[in-house]
Protein backbone atom coordinates (compact mmCIF):
# COMPACT_ATOMS: atom_id res chain seq x y z
CA UNK A 1 0.00 0.00 0.00
CA UNK A 2 3.10 2.47 1.00
CA UNK A 3 3.49 2.96 -2.67
CA UNK A 4 -0.15 3.82 -4.18
CA UNK A 5 -0.83 7.71 -5.07
CA UNK A 6 -3.28 9.23 -2.77
CA UNK A 7 -4.73 12.52 -2.10
CA UNK A 8 -7.42 14.34 0.69
CA UNK A 9 -9.44 17.12 -0.43
CA UNK A 10 -11.30 19.41 2.01
CA UNK A 11 -10.78 21.40 5.31
CA UNK A 12 -9.86 20.09 8.63
CA UNK A 13 -9.96 21.28 12.02
CA UNK A 14 -7.14 21.04 14.94
CA UNK A 15 -7.24 21.90 18.50
CA UNK A 16 -4.64 21.66 20.79
CA UNK A 17 -3.14 22.16 23.87
CA UNK A 18 -0.89 25.71 23.24
CA UNK A 19 -1.90 29.38 23.54
CA UNK A 20 -3.32 31.05 20.41
CA UNK A 21 -1.79 31.21 17.64
CA UNK A 22 0.76 28.07 18.70
CA UNK A 23 4.20 28.43 19.47
CA UNK A 24 4.67 25.62 16.98
CA UNK A 25 3.88 27.31 13.99
CA UNK A 26 6.86 29.53 14.44
CA UNK A 27 9.19 26.73 14.68
CA UNK A 28 9.26 27.80 18.53
CA UNK A 29 8.84 25.84 21.77
CA UNK A 30 5.40 24.86 22.70
CA UNK A 31 3.48 26.59 25.45
CA UNK A 32 3.98 24.06 28.41
CA UNK A 33 6.75 21.81 26.98
CA UNK A 34 3.92 19.37 25.71
CA UNK A 35 2.30 18.57 22.12
CA UNK A 36 -1.28 16.79 22.14
CA UNK A 37 -4.35 17.56 19.90
CA UNK A 38 -7.35 16.38 17.90
CA UNK A 39 -7.40 16.48 14.18
CA UNK A 40 -10.76 16.50 12.37
CA UNK A 41 -11.02 15.96 8.14
CA UNK A 42 -13.60 16.24 6.16
CA UNK A 43 -12.68 14.64 3.09
CA UNK A 44 -15.09 16.37 0.02
CA UNK A 45 -12.82 14.58 -2.65
CA UNK A 46 -10.44 11.66 -2.32
CA UNK A 47 -8.52 8.56 -3.38
CA UNK A 48 -5.92 5.98 -2.50
CA UNK A 49 -5.08 4.20 -5.83
CA UNK A 50 -8.55 3.55 -6.91
CA UNK A 51 -10.42 3.88 -3.67
CA UNK A 52 -12.40 6.59 -3.26
CA UNK A 53 -12.77 8.23 -0.13
CA UNK A 54 -15.47 11.32 -0.87
CA UNK A 55 -17.84 12.50 1.72
CA UNK A 56 -15.55 10.30 4.33
CA UNK A 57 -14.37 11.49 7.50
CA UNK A 58 -11.21 10.78 10.13
CA UNK A 59 -9.90 11.97 13.45
CA UNK A 60 -6.33 11.75 14.27
CA UNK A 61 -5.22 12.03 18.15
CA UNK A 62 -1.79 13.16 19.57
CA UNK A 63 0.00 13.32 22.51
CA UNK A 64 4.05 13.94 22.97
CA UNK A 65 5.43 13.85 26.37
CA UNK A 66 7.76 17.09 25.16
CA UNK A 67 7.88 19.06 21.93
CA UNK A 68 7.53 16.89 18.53
CA UNK A 69 10.57 17.09 17.07
CA UNK A 70 11.85 15.37 20.40
CA UNK A 71 8.97 12.04 19.64
CA UNK A 72 8.03 9.40 21.83
CA UNK A 73 4.72 10.77 21.01
CA UNK A 74 1.54 8.65 20.84
CA UNK A 75 -1.34 8.39 18.40
CA UNK A 76 -4.53 7.01 17.54
CA UNK A 77 -6.79 7.40 14.00
CA UNK A 78 -10.51 7.34 14.15
CA UNK A 79 -11.78 6.29 10.94
CA UNK A 80 -15.60 6.41 9.77
CA UNK A 81 -17.59 3.58 10.57
CA UNK A 82 -19.47 3.81 7.61
CA UNK A 83 -16.41 3.47 5.10
CA UNK A 84 -15.97 0.26 3.60
CA UNK A 85 -13.30 -2.53 4.08
CA UNK A 86 -11.13 -1.20 1.28
CA UNK A 87 -11.89 2.59 2.45
CA UNK A 88 -11.10 2.07 6.08
CA UNK A 89 -7.42 0.26 5.01
CA UNK A 90 -6.86 3.52 2.44
CA UNK A 91 -8.08 5.94 5.51
CA UNK A 92 -5.70 3.99 8.44
CA UNK A 93 -3.17 4.41 5.57
CA UNK A 94 -3.23 7.82 4.93
CA UNK A 95 -4.12 9.12 8.35
CA UNK A 96 -0.36 7.70 8.94
CA UNK A 97 1.15 9.83 5.71
CA UNK A 98 1.83 5.98 3.93
CA UNK A 99 3.54 6.28 0.64
CA UNK A 100 4.40 10.11 1.39
CA UNK A 101 7.62 11.24 0.37
CA UNK A 102 9.27 11.85 3.84
CA UNK A 103 9.24 15.09 5.42
CA UNK A 104 6.19 15.94 3.07
CA UNK A 105 3.49 16.64 5.05
CA UNK A 106 2.13 16.62 8.80
CA UNK A 107 0.89 13.55 8.39
CA UNK A 108 3.86 11.80 8.03
CA UNK A 109 6.18 13.68 10.46
CA UNK A 110 3.53 13.11 12.91
CA UNK A 111 3.25 9.51 12.54
CA UNK A 112 7.87 9.18 12.62
CA UNK A 113 7.14 11.20 15.78
CA UNK A 114 4.92 8.80 16.85
CA UNK A 115 6.43 5.48 18.31
CA UNK A 116 3.37 4.29 20.43
CA UNK A 117 0.74 3.63 17.67
CA UNK A 118 -2.63 2.65 19.25
CA UNK A 119 -4.41 0.60 16.64
CA UNK A 120 -7.64 2.84 14.73
CA UNK A 121 -11.28 1.96 15.78
CA UNK A 122 -14.16 2.67 13.70
CA UNK A 123 -16.92 4.84 15.09
CA UNK A 124 -19.58 7.44 13.95
CA UNK A 125 -17.88 10.93 13.56
CA UNK A 126 -20.06 13.46 14.13
CA UNK A 127 -18.03 17.24 12.48
CA UNK A 128 -20.03 20.13 12.13
CA UNK A 129 -17.27 22.75 10.50
CA UNK A 130 -17.48 26.09 9.13
CA UNK A 131 -14.33 27.55 8.31
CA UNK A 132 -15.74 30.89 7.17
CA UNK A 133 -17.58 31.46 10.52
CA UNK A 134 -14.75 29.54 12.53
CA UNK A 135 -17.02 27.45 14.53
CA UNK A 136 -16.63 23.43 14.60
CA UNK A 137 -18.17 20.70 16.19
CA UNK A 138 -16.25 17.58 16.81
CA UNK A 139 -18.17 14.21 18.43
CA UNK A 140 -17.19 10.70 18.37
CA UNK A 141 -18.75 8.79 20.88
CA UNK A 142 -16.68 7.98 24.43
CA UNK A 143 -14.38 8.61 22.21
CA UNK A 144 -13.61 12.78 21.78
CA UNK A 145 -15.81 15.78 22.13
CA UNK A 146 -14.15 19.14 20.38
CA UNK A 147 -15.90 22.69 20.36
CA UNK A 148 -14.22 25.38 18.43
CA UNK A 149 -15.19 29.16 18.30
CA UNK A 150 -14.05 32.42 17.57
CA UNK A 151 -11.46 34.22 18.66
CA UNK A 152 -12.78 37.11 21.07
CA UNK A 153 -11.68 40.66 21.67
CA UNK A 154 -11.35 40.45 25.80
CA UNK A 155 -12.20 44.07 26.22
CA UNK A 156 -15.52 44.43 23.82
CA UNK A 157 -16.15 40.70 23.36
CA UNK A 158 -16.56 41.15 19.41
CA UNK A 159 -15.37 38.34 17.46
CA UNK A 160 -11.68 38.20 16.36
CA UNK A 161 -10.16 37.27 13.39
CA UNK A 162 -6.88 35.77 12.48
CA UNK A 163 -4.81 33.97 10.03
CA UNK A 164 -1.21 31.63 9.93
CA UNK A 165 -0.02 32.41 6.67
CA UNK A 166 2.87 29.55 5.97
CA UNK A 167 4.53 29.35 2.70
CA UNK A 168 6.26 26.30 3.44
CA UNK A 169 3.64 24.81 5.59
CA UNK A 170 3.52 21.12 5.45
CA UNK A 171 -0.17 21.08 6.49
CA UNK A 172 -1.55 24.51 4.96
CA UNK A 173 -0.49 27.64 3.26
CA UNK A 174 -3.33 29.49 5.16
CA UNK A 175 -5.17 28.52 8.40
CA UNK A 176 -8.12 30.71 10.29
CA UNK A 177 -7.09 30.51 13.94
CA UNK A 178 -10.02 30.08 16.80
CA UNK A 179 -10.50 28.83 20.25
CA UNK A 180 -10.94 25.55 21.02
CA UNK A 181 -11.91 23.27 23.98
CA UNK A 182 -11.60 19.40 23.54
CA UNK A 183 -12.05 16.37 26.25
CA UNK A 184 -11.35 12.85 25.42
CA UNK A 185 -10.82 9.46 27.15
CA UNK A 186 -9.46 6.39 25.85
CA UNK A 187 -5.48 5.85 24.50
CA UNK A 188 -5.07 9.14 23.97
CA UNK A 189 -6.66 11.47 26.54
CA UNK A 190 -6.74 15.08 26.27
CA UNK A 191 -8.05 17.88 27.76
CA UNK A 192 -7.67 21.07 27.11
CA UNK A 193 -9.64 24.18 26.66
CA UNK A 194 -9.82 27.88 25.48
CA UNK A 195 -6.41 26.86 23.70
CA UNK A 196 -5.07 27.11 19.95
CA UNK A 197 -7.08 26.04 17.33
CA UNK A 198 -6.81 26.31 13.40
CA UNK A 199 -9.26 25.36 10.38
CA UNK A 200 -7.08 25.00 6.54
CA UNK A 201 -8.81 23.79 3.47
CA UNK A 202 -5.67 21.77 1.91
CA UNK A 203 -5.25 19.17 -0.65
CA UNK A 204 -2.82 16.90 0.81
CA UNK A 205 -1.49 13.90 -1.31
CA UNK A 206 1.03 11.35 -1.39
CA UNK A 207 3.31 13.10 -2.68
CA UNK A 208 3.21 16.90 -0.48
CA UNK A 209 0.74 19.99 -0.07
CA UNK A 210 -1.04 20.48 -3.40
CA UNK A 211 -3.27 23.81 -1.88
Amino acid sequence: MATINWSIEGPHVVNCNCAYGCPCQYVALPTDGTCKAAVAWRIDKGHFGDTRLDGLLAVNLYSWPGPIHKGNGSMQTVVDERATAPQRKALEAIMQGEGAEPGSTMLAIYRAMCPNYHAPIYKPIELELNMEKRTARLRVPGVVETTVEPLKNPVTGAEHRARIDLPMGKEFRIAEVASGTTKASGAIPLDFANSHAHFAAAALTSKGLAV
